[in-house]
């Protein structure tokens, strides 16, 4: 089920490794998967919907009931991928492009619910701009059993350098940093940090409050202690050169519009029931797609910091690791990390949104107290073989092309 299939949307990049072999560290690996039939909602001026299921015989139906049961009356599928990212849809007042990913679910529990089976299924990203439908959503998919997977493709890129966190580690600041736009790149900044922070002592028990910053009021958060320049500096510069400068100075929206050092932009503030204080960073850094984590464990001395490589072709790669994953989550029926992540990425980024609207208010979320147990998806991960192979210097192909050849 997509909005939209042009080059580079995530569509193209996600598909492209169910159709043809990918490397997944380092590994040519097949999905060991029939593509069957698509379901377009938007067919855009440089579609690829039409040439690609023309290459590979599959057949494109105009409902999505239709895609699911093979023209027929059930469900004749053995997963579900809703792939609701890219396309025109309206942008509401708080800044939410509004991606019909609801509607899509809706439709297809609606099957499930006439064929009394139901298949698994991945959503793309978040699960909805709303909050009431993604709960609507992730309530749905329990009640009917549907093993359901959600979210980002970022934390499962290669961390450089490695790090990991130790399951119970007593976290006492974290910060996420992302090099992209407000609303459709803090999503993925909150999944890494959420994928991170989750392993943390006395497992995951939700987020009470959420603040959006920018300006004078992200840098008094600063001041007050709520956040650390500091540690956000050394997750920079784990992949970012950073000039030698005090790092408040340093992160600063610059004076001059030529400059290419790293700033801060804007800011997420989430507070955690259990204490724990974080922030997802979107900052300016004038060198491509970045994606960097710190955070503070109590009783080491020096911070864990690390970068998610994206690999070759600027996040076009990061969907390898993905499509992996949602190939296991099919197999096995059961999602290789806890969908409640996503649930909780969600309401955060929601009420990130409100705040934004609201003039940077302080946002309590009583209805984030989601609690849920981590589970170490090191499978799903890059590791960073697959880059031995599949080298910056090898150009980004045209059309379905994992491996670059």
């Amino acid at each position: 089920m997509l909005t939209e299939f042009t080059y580079r949307s995530h569509a193209h990049v996600l598909l492209e490794n169910f159709l043809e072999p990918y490397l997944f560290n380092g590994k040519l690996t097949s999905s060991g998967m029939e593509v069957v039939s698509f379901y377009v909602d938007q067919f855009a001026e440089r579609d690829m919907a039409r040439e690609v299921a023309a290459r590979y015989g599959i057949k494109i139906y105009p409902t999505i009931p239709g895609a699911l049961c093979l023209g027929g009356e059930q469900l004749a599928v053995d997963g579900v991928l809703s792939i609701g990212e890219h396309g025109k849809y309206p942008i509401n007042e708080k800044g939410q492009q509004e991606y019909p990913r609801k509607r899509f679910f809706d439709e297809i529990v609606s099957v499930f619910r006439r064929s009394g089976r139901v298949a698994p299924v991945y959503n793309d990203k978040h699960l909805s701009y709303r909050w009431d439908w993604a709960k609507e959503m992730y309530d749905t998919a329990r009640s009917l059993k549907i093993p359901f997977m959600a979210g980002s493709s970022v934390p499962l890129a290669q961390r450089r350098p490695p790090m990991e966190i130790p399951r119970g580690a007593r976290i006492t600041e974290a910060v996420s940093i992302h090099s992209g736009p407000v609303e459709s790149y803090d999503f993925h900044g909150l999944e890494v940090l959420q994928a991170m922070v989750e392993f943390r002592r006395s497992a995951e028990r939700g987020v009470s409050q959420v603040q959006f910053l920018q300006g004078d009021a992200l840098w008094k958060t600063a001041s007050d202690g709520l956040w650390s320049p500091e540690l956000a500096q050394a997750a920079l510069a784990t992949d970012v050169p950073v000039p030698n400068a005090s790092a408040p100075d340093l992160i600063r929206p610059p004076r001059n519009s030529d400059s290419v050092a790293p700033f801060v932009h804007h800011g997420i503030l989430v507070r955690y029931r259990d204490g724990l204080r974080a922030i997802v960073l979107g900052v300016g850094t004038g060198g491509g797609i970045k994606w960097h984590f710190g955070c503070r464990i109590a009783g080491e001395p020096n911070p864990r910091l690390t970068s998610f490589y994206v690999g070759p072709w600027q996040n076009r790669n990061l969907f390898k690791a993905l499509a992996h994953a949602i190939q296991a989550h099919f197999r096995e029926r059961r999602a290789p990390y806890p969908v409640e992540r996503t649930l909780l990425t969600t309401g955060v980024l929601a009420a990130a949104m409100d705040s934004r609207f609201q003039g940077g208010r302080l946002v309590n979320t009583p209805h984030l107290a989601i609690r849920y147990r981590a589970r170490d998806f090191r499978p799903m991960r890059e590791m960073g073989e697959t880059w031995r192979i599949l080298t910056e210097d090898i150009p980004q192909p045209p059309g379905i092309n994992p491996l670059g050849r």
